[in-house]
This record gives structure tokens, sequence and C-alpha cells, in this order.
């Protein structure tokens, strides 16, 4: 990944190309991804989905994340929403640096962590040096 392939983004709604028959936002989940030696890791924010809720597909070199919120029901009249519930979508793809079969993925405080072992050939070695 290069940095022109990732750029950050603020909470915001995103239309999908299907239809949905949840009558809730859909929303981007923040995300921080770093780089360790041996993997990338992921981090998804997505408050209020319970780890039941949480869908992750690998197609194709797709990576597309869904968390689903439970509605929650308010007593009295709101007065001010500043903080908007809803679901979650975000999708990345993937190159053969990373290793897709060894993905692990694990949710924490509403965050998300996925872990992307990177390949063989893509993990950093040294050579050594043989006399001629």
């Amino acid at each position: 990944m290069t940095d022109k392939d990732l750029q950050v983004q603020e909470k915001k709604e995103v239309q999908t190309p299907s239809e949905s028959t949840r009558n809730v936002p859909l929303f981007i989940p923040a995300v921080d991804i770093y780089e360790k030696e041996n993997a990338l890791v992921l981090l998804a924010d997505m408050p209020g989905v319970p780890m039941e809720n949480v869908e992750i597909d690998l197609n194709k070199d797709q990576l597309t994340i869904r968390g689903m919120v439970a509605a929650e029901e308010t007593e009295g009249t709101v007065l001010l929403r500043e903080y908007a519930v809803g679901d979650y979508y975000r999708q990345f793809t993937l190159s053969n640096v990373i290793d897709q079969s060894k993905i692990e993925a694990s949710m924490k405080d509403g965050v998300l962590k996925l872990v992307l072992p990177k390949s063989e050939a893509a993990k950093p070695r040294k050579i050594t040096v043989q006399a001629a």
C-alpha cells in the first residue's frame, strides 16, 4: 500500500449499490492501518456493533466489512442528537502481499481488529553473502 492509496476519512454516511431492508443510515467506519514486520493490522471503529453482528467477507481480493447496530429505543422526546446510530460498511482491495488464507479477526469494545499476514514473498529477510 502506498500513501496515495489510503486517505483519512471522517464518519460519513455512504450509499451502496444495493437496496437495504434495514431503515438505518449506513456509515463508513473510521480505520487505522499500521504495518508490522509480518502483517498489516487494521482497526475499524464500529461503536455499538456486537461481535455477532459483524460480517467479514473475502471475495476475489475484495475484503468487505459490515457491522449491524441494534436500534435503541429512547424514552422521552429527543431535544438534540449529535451522534447518529447506524450500520457500518467498508471495502478494501487486497494485494498479493497479503496471505489471504491466514487473515484473523477479533472484536473488543466496539473496535474490530483484522490481522492481515504478509505472504512469505513479501516478508523482509536477510540474504547471506557467500564466497564465490
